[in-house]
């Protein structure tokens, strides 16, 4: 399942929207989500994705934003996380 699919699935289930509205040109405000449900919206896509959105401010006016900025973390912290494990997989052997 697309990154796209998964946050309009959330939308879909925590908001009751309309499949049909959830564009990638879609307006956030136009979907009727405020900035306690943008606040909502985004702890529930650190859950369904595993990770940690940074607290920084970040304007994310459609959801065709939210879509990019989730994949960008998502690729960025992928690979953060590739890193460290393979750090813990092949530990140097103690000396």
């Amino acid at each position: 399942m697309t990154t796209e699919a998964r946050i309009r699935a959330l939308l879909v289930k925590d908001y009751k929207l309309d499949p049909e509205r959830l564009t990638p040109d879609a307006l956030i405000e136009d979907l009727g989500i405020d900035s306690i449900g943008m606040a909502e919206l985004i702890f529930n896509i650190e859950d369904e994705f595993k990770l940690q959105v940074p607290d920084q401010a970040v304007q994310l006016l459609t959801l065709g934003d939210v879509v990019q900025f989730i994949e960008k973390l998502v690729a960025d912290q992928g690979s953060e996380a590739g890193i460290s494990t393979a750090a813990t997989e092949h530990p140097h052997p103690a000396t």
